[in-house]
């Protein structure tokens, strides 16, 4: 690949040739190739008589529009497929690709302009400012408002605050959760063992109060069952059970 440099107002051979399609208002898929080789071959003789130093890649685009103009003067070539192949073709797909990253370029330098525009800055609001709440215009807020679309708000409000009462949780008013430890209940039963050497577990469960007293009390039994302070037994399937204590 070449090192860029600008000749004229071109940056290289195929900008020399798309400003050419563009001038003479052509279609790009259908060059008129000897008119557009002959401004070509006029535009490089002109550069030469300016600079000697043209560069290669000008006269090799000139080559090329030769060798194209050619081509057509001679019978059309058929592909594989039975095809008449477009000497032109490959310029154009050349002239497409150009025309597209060219634009692109425009647009890329346009955004770099408009960025450079823009500046920020961080807010300094003051947090009074951002607190601020304008007041409430009732006579605005009101305004058309009838006594009785008002009714109907209130009764549609009052029928909402009814929809959300649970009226079975309701009957039973305030439920508080009970606490009750394993700790508790085995010092209540080392206090219990002190007076009953020997007790019925029926008997024991009876005392309790609430179904979690009755969990926290089997469990405090099967803990002083495990520290060996009483003795379970029971003498037949679906007996009463009798607690020993052994302390």
């Amino acid at each position: 690949m070449g090192i860029p440099v600008k000749l004229e107002a071109f940056e290289g051979p195929l900008d020399l040739l798309l400003h050419l399609i563009e001038k003479n208002k052509v279609d790009i898929y259908d060059i008129p190739i000897v008119e557009i080789t002959n401004q070509y071959m006029e535009y490089i003789r002109a550069m030469q008589e300016k600079d000697l130093n043209i560069m290669s890649e000008f006269l090799l685009m000139a080559a090329t529009l030769l060798d194209i103009k050619c081509r057509m003067l001679l019978p059309a070539e058929v592909n594989e497929e039975g095809e008449e192949e477009d000497p032109r073709a490959e310029l154009v797909e050349q002239l497409l690709q150009y025309k597209m990253y060219k634009y692109m370029s425009y647009e890329l330098k346009d955004r770099q302009m408009d960025g450079a525009l823009l500046m920020y800055k961080e807010p300094t609001i003051p947090d009074e400012v951002k607190a601020y709440e304008p007041p409430v215009d009732l006579d605005a807020l009101f305004d058309g408002v009838t006594l009785a679309q008002l009714n109907n708000i209130f009764k549609d409000m009052m029928k909402r605050q009814v929809d959300k009462i649970n009226p079975v949780g309701s009957a039973f008013g305030k439920i508080e959760k009970e606490e009750v430890t394993v700790e508790d209940k085995l010092e209540y039963l080392n206090d219990y063992i002190t007076s009953h050497k020997k007790f019925s577990f029926r008997d024991l469960m009876k005392k309790q109060k609430s179904k979690t007293q009755l969990v926290v009390t089997f469990l405090a039994i099967l803990e002083m069952m495990k520290m060996g302070k009483i003795w379970v037994e029971q003498e037949k399937t679906f007996d009463d059970i009798v607690i020993t204590s052994k302390v």
